[in-house]
Parts: structure tokens; sequence; C-alpha cells
């Protein structure tokens, strides 16, 4: 190795001009290939450079969506905001407010001195919002269940169909128990209070109360139990009126209901909100013609009565004679409308005018009626009464085994005598036929066949054919009480008859009503007509002492010292109404007092005794004795002091 310097490469400088002259070098031809330039530096290939597309038709096109996509935000204000606005406010509203109906309050039913018999206290109907059960809202999936198992026992529903209303879809109110007392929502107020206090320290509890709610009601209270139960019925589980006075003037009672409208959120009123409310309008009172204290005393003979007997049921009557108002109308046995799930079915109904059943001996007023009018006999006139009687196609006896009687027609209805009878009003015609015509007639006037007018629930009118339908024994049956049928204020309403002169008065239960306002308003006059002429009146009332004070008569039991009492005993053949047949006997007795100023009607009847005696005059003498010396005091009627009559019962032949 030398230190001598390497060669030195030449750097080719820029190309020099050509000369002047075409003296530079020749070029080459086509063809030729061009000569390498000595020394030239190697340059890297050209590099390829990208261009973007104009972003102006990108740009056009997200304009277009957003434009389109505003449109349809815009289409959608508008037909929300201005084409559908009212309906779909309307749908806010449903989901918004809450409307519940206001139970307007039950008038109360009084009787004629204002004494409470049916009256309506505060109560709660509870209600839920199923909406609050559901997952969503209780973040649980078994919520009706728990809030079910909760309810049941405070309500005393089955646990399974509350928590089946509690679950009910697509709705916000379901109704859980109706008339619930204050003391059971305050149970559950309770136990909301506890669970939300609870959930406050531990958040693993859950309030599944939160959608159960209370609405205002009323509940129907009977504050005697079941004194006048029969009469004054009782309200369903619906609110209306469900038999007696309930049902009849249901209307008057009911009231109007209200409506109250309100904002919720979450199952709670919005108060900031406001609300509408349409007042309910209060029933009226019914102030009914009953008294109490005369129902009571009427309602205890009756049921001891039934008891002792081992009777199907009895029922009595107290009328006022110059009113016709009913002052008692007792059954037996009864029920207590406050507790209906112990009730017997077959007592729920007022039998004393829902039944039908053949009146026997207290019926024969009414034939001596059509007599004494008919100027065919007098209570003086002599009538041979045979130990049998031949008619038609049967033998007719008395009730007792006698040899032949001689009476006067005042007898006749004194002893009871049914073949005296039949030999009686088989005066009223020359013919049996135009007698049985003269006979119906007067027992149509008496109200036999027709409805009382008080216009009961259930009244029966009773049957009574025409007389050119009546078989051959009922030409002879009908005149002492077989072969047709009434009720029992039918049977009062005719000695009620006699007692006020011979004039019919409708009976009548209401007195009147009491709007809201407090202006009482009267129930309309009965309407009137005479049957008889008052002094037939007045001598079937002297013959109807006889039954009473005369020893031959049958009604000695019913005595009441110090009073003239006019009565008449009754002991029929019953129709089963299970078999359609006759089995056991109607026992009743009918009467008024003081006999020469009437001024109260006592009828009392009892179906089927079974034990002791079965004559009326024997077990319903003792009870028209009992309810009418009740009633006398009770009204302070004053015993007259005139001397009674004292018509003769038999004759020497």
């Amino acid at each position: 190795m030398t230190d001598r310097e390497p060669p030195r490469r030449r750097v080719p400088g820029p190309a020099r001009p050509a000369r002047p002259g075409g003296g530079g070098r020749p070029r080459p031809g086509p063809g030729a290939r061009p000569a390498r330039r000595p020394n030239s530096a190697w340059r890297p290939p050209p590099v390829r450079v990208l261009r973007l597309g104009s972003p102006r038709p990108r740009l056009r096109l997200v304009a277009l969506a957003l434009t389109l996509v505003m449109l349809v935000f815009v289409v959608r204000l508008l037909q929300v905001q201005a084409v559908d606005a009212s309906a779909y406010a309307a749908k806010a509203d449903e989901n918004r407010y809450v409307v519940h109906t206001l139970a307007a309050e039950r008038g109360g039913i009084t009787d004629r001195n204002g004494v409470a018999l049916a009256a309506s206290v505060d109560a709660d109907d509870i209600t839920a919002d199923p909406s609050m059960f559901t997952r969503d809202q209780l973040k649980i999936g078994d919520g009706p269940e728990q809030a079910a198992a909760l309810l049941a026992p405070i309500l005393g529903q089955d646990q399974a169909a509350l928590a089946k209303k509690l679950a009910t879809p697509k709705t916000r109110y379901v109704l859980l128990a109706r008339r619930q007392t204050p003391q059971v929502w305050t149970q559950i107020k309770d136990l909301k209070a506890a669970l939300i206090k609870k959930a406050q320290t531990d958040k693993s509890t859950v309030n599944v109360l939160a959608g159960v709610f209370s609405e205002p009601s009323t509940k129907r209270v009977y504050p005697g139990g079941d004194l006048a139960a029969a009469l004054l019925g009782w309200v369903s589980a619906d609110g209306k009126g469900g038999g007696g006075i309930e049902q009849q003037l249901d209307k008057q009672l009911s009231g109007k209901p209200g409506k109250i409208r309100y904002a919720q959120s979450g199952g709670r009123e919005v108060p900031t909100v406001g609300s509408s409310e349409t007042p309910a309008v209060p029933g009226s009172d019914v102030e009914l013609t009953i008294d109490r204290d005369i129902q009571w005393a009427a309602q205890n003979a009756i049921t001891e009565q039934v008891r002792k007997s081992r009777a199907d049921r009895g029922y009595v009557i107290v009328q006022d004679t110059r009113t016709g108002q009913i002052l008692a109308m007792a059954n037996s046995p009864g029920f207590d409308p406050n507790d209906l799930s112990h009730a017997d079915p077959a007592a729920l109904g007022n039998a004393a005018v829902q039944d039908a059943y053949e009146p026997g001996s207290t019926a024969k007023l009414m034939s001596m009626a059509a007599v004494l009018e008919q100027h065919a006999a007098t209570p003086l006139t002599h009538v041979v009464v045979p130990n049998r009687l031949h008619r038609g196609d049967r033998l007719f006896q008395d009730d007792v085994d006698h040899d032949t009687w001689y009476l006067t027609l005042n007898g006749v209805l004194a002893k009871s005598s049914n073949i005296g009878t039949i030999l009686a009003t088989g005066q009223l015609g020359k013919t049996q036929p135009e007698a049985n015509q003269v006979l119906y007639s007067y027992l149509r006037k008496f109200g036999i066949g027709s409805y009382t007018g008080i216009g009961f629930p259930g009244e029966t009118k009773g049957i009574l054919a025409p007389a050119g339908k009546w078989s051959t024994s009922q030409q002879y049956t009908i005149p002492f009480g077989q072969g047709f049928s009434i009720n029992a204020l039918q049977a009062a309403s005719i000695y009620s008859t006699i007692a006020n002169g011979g004039v019919r008065i409708q009976p009548s239960l209401v007195r009147g009503t009491k709007g809201s306002d407090g202006h009482f308003t009267p129930a309309p006059a009965p309407d009137k007509r005479r049957v008889v002429s008052a002094q037939t009146a007045k001598e079937l009332a002297q013959m109807l002492e006889s039954v009473v004070d005369d020893e031959q008569g049958t009604g000695l039991k019913a005595r009441i010292p110090g009073y003239r009492v006019a009565g008449k005993t009754g002991t029929a053949n019953r129709v089963d109404p299970a078999t359609g047949r006759y089995r056991g006997y109607t026992s009743s007795f009918a009467g008024f007092a003081p006999a020469d100023n009437p001024r109260v009607t006592v009828y009392c009847a009892i179906q089927n005794a079974t034990e002791g005696s079965y004559y009326g005059g024997q077990i319903c003498g003792p009870i028209y004795k009992q309810v009418m010396e009740f009633a006398l005091k009770t009204l302070q009627v004053p015993p007259t002091g005139a001397q009674a009559a004292n018509l003769p019962v038999d004759f020497k032949p």
C-alpha cells in the first residue's frame, strides 16, 4: 500500500452550449442507441401521487338525508301538536287523570216516632291499581301474591282470588272489597306505613301495598237487628235494595251518585293540578207507619209461640183502624239483615204479605156482613144447626160433634159453626148460583183477590175464582173460609173495615219522606171505599164481642180486662206448599178493640203447629191479647166504659 491518493471521479458539469455554426457533436440518427453519458448520476423512478375526489357530492348526500329526517320530525310534530292534538291530549288525560264515582249517602228508615230502623254509617271501599303491582314497578315478580297474602286476613277473602284481581292486566282500577269498616282501612294503612318504614332501613324490602287505596263509602246497619227485618229488607253488596222497603223505595233511598276527577301520579293525587267534582245527592229519609215498640211486642209474641208450637212460621199484623196505617208487621222465623250469611233463605221474605193460604173461620165475618147487608137475616135470626149437613157431593160437619144446635145468627158466629154459616149464606139468593154471586161480590169489596195497595215486593193477591167457576164443594166451603186464599194483611184489613164503620181504608206502610233539604213530603192519602153500612158494621162488632165474652164463644183467651174486645177465631185445613195437599192447620185470630170505639186491629196466624193445640183460639188468642194490650197502652187508648150488647147466642125451640 502506498500513500498515493485514489484517482478522483469526475463530476459531470452542465452541458455546454453548442457552438455556433454547428460545430457541436453530431446527434444520433433514428434507431441509434443514445450514447451513455460518461459518469452520469442515478435517478429513482418518479413517485405516483394519489389524489382525493371532490367532497361536495358526499356533503350534499348527507345534507339531503338530514333534511329528510328533520322533515319526518316536523311532519310528526305537526300531527301531534296540530292535526291530532285533541286526540293525543285525551289519551294523555286518560293516563293522567282518574275518575271515581262518589257514592250517595243512602237515606235512613225510621219508625213513626223517628226512631232509626235502618241507617248508613261511614265505610270504605278497598281498591287497587294493578299497574302498580307489575314487575316493572315493584322490581319483583310476585308482587300480587305478596300483597294478597297480607290483605286476605284483613279483608276476610280468599288469597288466590285477591292475587288474581291485583294481577288484572290493562286496568288501573279494581275493587277488592266493598263497604269495609273504618277499622279495616286503618289496619291496611298501618301495614303500609310499616312497610315504608322498614324499606328505609332495609333496601330489600318492597312496599307491595303501595297500590292499595280506599274510597269513601257507606255501610247499611240495622240497629234493631232482626226487628222488622222482613219488612225493612236489606241492601245487597252492590248497594241496591234487596228486599222489603229497601227494595220498594230504593230509588228514593239511594239518591244520585256523584263523580270526582283528579290528576294522579304513582297512584297518588297531584294536589297542584286541581280536580273537578260533581257532588253526590243524598237519598231521602223514609218514615214508616210502624211503631218500634209495638213491632217489638208483636215480634216477641209470635216468635215465642212459633217456638212453643214447633210451627213452620207465624205472623202478626197490627193496624190503626182509623187511618189504615200498619203499626206492626211481624214474622217468625226472621233474620238479621246485618249478617245475611247466617240467614235461612226461606225466611228472607215477608211471609205476612207473600204467603197465600186459606183463612178458615176468620173469613166468616165477610159472610155475615153479606147476610146482614142484604137483609137476609139479623143477628137475632134463629138458625137450626143439625149435626151433619148434606150439600152437593159432600157431608159437612162442625169442628166438634154435637146434637142439633138452636142458635141465633150471632150464635153461629160465636160458636163458629160451619153448618150454620152455609145455611145463612144460602139465603143470599133464590138459587145457589145467585147466592154465590152475591157472596163473591162482597168478598171482592173486602179486597179478596186484589193487592192491598201497599206495593210491597212479592206481595200475593191471593186466589179467588169467579163465582161462576166455583166447584160444587167450593159453593159451600167458601162461606166458612176454605176454597180461596188470602194473605195476612188482607185478613187484618177485613176486620179494620168493620172497625172503621164499614169503610175500607187502603193499608199503608209509609208516612212520608224527607229530602236532603229537610223538607218532609207526606205520603199520598190512602183510597177509601164503603163496603157495608155503618149499621151493619156496628151489628157485626157486637156479634164479634160474643165470640170473646160469651162463655159459649171460641175466643175466651182473647179477653182483656177493662176493654170490650171484638174478635174471631180460625182453624183451617192447610195446603202444604211442598206437596199441594192438605196437611196440618192454619191457626188464626183476628179482632179489634175497644169494640164500641175501635182504635187497633190485631191479626195473628200460625202455620202448621205440630206441638200442643192447633186451634186458633188456643194458640193465637193469647197472642192477640198480649199484643193488643201492649198496643192500647202504647197508644194510650182508655177503656170506653160502655156496657156490651150481650147478644144472645142460642134460643129455646
